[in-house]
């Protein structure tokens, strides 16, 4: 509930940095030096895997004010703290990374886009193309390079339908959310004009060279006696201990661990398996069922290839992502799915029915700016200003279906998150909100 700004019939307004940093990201004084607090700005979190010194950190005591970080304070016969908050330029995105043109512009009211006609002349020059004769063959190669840039390809088809058929709801639902973050004051019309800080962390990626150290660790057998490591105060643990069970958090307070030499944050009461769908038995091991599973896949594209950003799953490797066996009965399964059809209709028409989960519903998170403008222009070609959330529900078989069915509430069939997005990359933004209204 603490990300949510607004909420109207459409959806959610969502402020993804104050949910980070009232998370809890609080350390007790146990490894500070006695006379005072040693403040150390490069901490990530556990989190998000592209962050460098993603946090910063505020001292206080259980008797005085919060200090600054440049700060030291006396400690001694008190209970010191130090307070992490995520860095704010992360999320101070003022301008659209691309303006759109004035009339698709968010405020200037929803003009009608004919795809259908666009769809229909690409068809119609296909069949032109197909039906030339020899003599035409011959035209500069310069028309026909023109004329083959104005065709769109099957999956650029599919794409443009898709969005024909979701953009009004984008669009009208944005602008109520936008208008009700703009009275409220959440949102500020002038802030592109006032902002002029700039995003110079430095973004690196540390948690996928731990992954890939976690795959070189012997296997874990089912029959393992340890499935918890318990995080103690202690700011270093070995690597093996940490990455080859599932480690626990269960303290009110966040904990620092070090992998590898540097420093991540452990969330008050969570627990974590850093590793990849190929060592997921720890997790097994572990033996608890979830109510709520939310996977985002690293899914293949031509952005991830040309970059060698990371490694993407094929279709089966992501089928083998055991979520029938940690699922609690009626387990609600949101899946992350990118605006390209192929991958969509994979999560519908395979990937679900294969973990018997029942396609329940399609919402998308909108990004936009801090002045309420959408990141991209709603109908560019290239990248649109929104994602994909599908939404399904693990069906069991009948008897325990009605046996548990009993105050499982129904999924809207489209809803939408609205909300500045992080400059991580792939950095997601929260769903507590919203699904603590799908399930209170």
């Amino acid at each position: 509930m603490m990300s949510v700004v607004h909420r109207l019939t459409v959806g959610w307004l969502v402020d993804h940095l104050s949910f980070i940093n009232q998370c809890g990201y609080e350390i007790c004084d146990s490894f500070a030096c006695p006379g005072g607090v040693t403040l150390n700005t490069s901490v990530r979190s556990t989190e998000d895997c592209h962050g460098s010194s993603t946090f910063v950190a505020t001292s206080s005591s259980s008797s005085g004010p919060t200090h600054s970080p440049e700060d030291a304070i006396e400690t001694e016969g008190k209970t010191a703290k130090m307070r992490y908050v995520f860095r704010e330029e992360f999320f101070d995105i003022s301008k659209p990374h691309i303006v759109a043109p004035p009339e698709e512009q968010l405020c200037q009211g929803c003009p009608e886009m004919s795809l259908t006609e666009i769809k229909v002349n690409s068809n119609r020059e296909e069949r032109q193309e197909g039906t030339k004769s020899g003599a035409e063959d011959s035209v500069g190669s310069a028309m026909k390079k023109r004329k083959r840039k104005c065709l769109f390809n099957q999956g650029e088809l599919d794409a443009l339908e898709y969005h024909s058929k979701v953009r009004k709801l984008i669009w009208e639902g944005t602008l109520h959310l936008v208008q009700e973050g703009l009275k409220s004051g959440f949102l500020h019309q002038r802030t592109a004009e006032l902002s002029c800080r700039k995003n110079n962390v430095p973004v690196v990626c540390g948690l996928a060279e731990l992954c890939e150290m976690a795959k070189q660790f012997p296997a874990v057998n089912e029959g393992d006696h340890r499935a918890v490591y318990v995080l103690e105060d202690e700011t270093s643990s070995p690597e093996q201990d940490l990455l080859s069970c599932v480690a626990e958090n269960a303290s009110n307070h966040a904990k620092i661990i070090v992998l590898m030499g540097q420093k991540y944050l452990v969330p008050p009461k969570s627990s974590f398996l850093l590793s990849d769908i190929s060592c997921l038995q720890p997790l097994l091991n572990y033996k608890k069922k979830y109510d709520v599973i939310v996977i985002d896949p690293p899914w293949e594209n031509k952005s991830v290839k040309r970059s060698n950003r990371y490694s993407h799953l094929s279709s089966w490797q992501i089928k083998q992502i055991p979520v029938p066996t940690l699922a609690a009965p009626n387990c609600l399964v949101v899946t992350w799915v990118t605006n390209r059809q192929k991958h969509l209709h994979f999560v519908k028409d395979e990937l679900y029915p294969h973990w018997s989960v029942k396609t329940l519903a399609e919402w998308h998170w909108v990004k936009i700016t801090r002045a309420g403008e959408f990141v991209l222009p709603l109908d560019s070609l290239h990248k649109k200003p929104y994602e994909v959330l599908v939404l399904g529900r693990v069906q069991g078989d009948d008897k325990e279906a009605l046996r548990t069915s009993e105050g499982v509430l129904p999924i809207p069939e489209h809803k939408l998150i609205v909300s500045t997005p992080c400059t991580l990359h792939s950095h997601k933004p929260p769903l507590t909100g919203a699904i603590h209204d799908l399930i209170s």
